[in-house]
């Protein structure tokens, strides 16, 4: 079965962009969410930490 698949994924032209821009915008996504979390007030974080117990 992977053999097939692969097979048939080299026949694509052009198929090879497409692992690049994926790892591009994980990569993209989990900087800015690690920036956020370290830029982030830490008031912020415990009054939204709190939420669940405020009912």
């Amino acid at each position: 079965m992977l053999k097939f698949v692969k097979n048939y994924m080299e026949t694509i032209a052009g198929i090879e962009i497409y692992p690049i821009i994926s790892l591009t915008i994980f990569f993209t996504f989990f900087m800015l969410l690690f920036w956020w979390v370290f830029t982030a007030k830490k008031e912020y974080i415990k009054k939204v930490s709190q939420l669940p117990f405020d009912n």
